[in-house]
């Protein structure tokens, strides 16, 4: 069963790049994500959209994304509405269009 994720970002103003460059190079190659790509939804803010297996290799590589996640946290602002600085949801595929 595969599973996507997606993860929504309001990056401060001045840095995207820096942002972009957080998850270049290899430095988002988490264990079980077999595709990845994130959408710049508006001026500031970005979606990253993971494909994953399964939902037991998305919760394995949790720890790696986290640990992507705090090289570049100081780079994010509060979405508010208390999601904080990023809107994460996940789930299993029902339709392939």
């Amino acid at each position: 069963m595969q599973v996507c994720n997606v993860v929504k970002f309001k990056v401060k103003a001045g840095a995207q790049s820096a942002f972009l460059e957080a998850h270049q190079d290899g430095k988002a190659r988490w264990p079980g994500l077999e595709q990845g790509v994130i959408i710049k939804t508006g001026e500031d803010t970005f979606c990253l959209v993971g494909t994953w297996s399964s939902q037991e290799a998305l919760v394995a590589a949790r720890p790696a994304m986290i640990k992507t996640l705090d090289s570049f946290r100081s780079l994010l602002e509060d979405q508010g509405g208390g999601r904080g600085i990023t809107d994460a949801v996940s789930g299993a595929v029902v339709l392939t269009l």
